[in-house]
């Protein structure tokens, strides 16, 4: 597959309801941030984006953006970070995740991307579903990127635009490769983890 589709982690929350930004949240010996850019960078994507806010961070392998208007919801991460990547890379679409979501497999950002690539342009959108229902992550064409954003508002993210654009949306069956479950407190993840760095 072509190497042309970009990464984008939002990772900007505070986690209030967690404790502390879940960013920093360690799982499995790794923090969130940065199991979500290998998710995309193992599932092909490059260059990888994070978009920071409640707390500076440094990921390797990736470039991070910061929104100074974290605090109003994820609406504003993904605007802060589609602009990012209009600006200074070339990539023709773009894989989104959200950082507490650390079951998400490569395997779902491989079958977005093959979607996306067998299309020869036909593909606007294309949504991860598990067992029917969406999930993330996302695929979006570069294309649409602008209207994404403008509809991005509050605690939402891509969701206006999919709603008003259905004909746009391809589902992707990736039941099997994970699941987009998000961590909102310390007992969804397991107990044997030292969860915030």
């Amino acid at each position: 597959m072509p190497s042309d589709v970009a990464g984008l982690v939002l990772a900007a929350g505070s986690g209030s309801r967690y404790g502390g930004p879940k960013a920093l949240v360690r799982y499995e010996g790794s923090r969130l941030v940065d199991r979500a850019v290998r998710l995309l960078s193992g599932g092909g994507c490059a260059p990888v984006v994070v978009v920071s806010g409640a707390v500076s961070l440094s990921v390797p392998g990736a470039i991070v953006v910061h929104n100074p208007d974290w605090a109003t919801g994820m609406g504003s991460s993904l605007r802060a970070g589609l602009r990012a990547l209009s600006w200074s890379v070339t990539a023709d679409a773009v894989v989104v995740a959200l950082v507490d979501q650390p079951w998400v497999g490569v395997e779902a950002v491989k079958r977005l991307r093959q979607v996306w690539s067998s299309a020869a342009g036909e593909v606007s959108v294309a949504v991860a579903t598990y067992e029917g229902r969406r999930g993330n992550p996302v695929l979006l064409a570069r294309p649409v990127w602008p209207e994404v954003a403008a509809l991005a508002d509050g605690d939402v993210g891509a969701r206006p635009f999919l709603r008003a654009h259905p004909e746009l949306v391809t589902a992707v069956d990736c039941t099997g490769t994970g699941t987009s479950a998000d961590v909102d407190t310390p007992a969804d993840l397991p107990p044997l983890n030292d969860h915030v760095q």
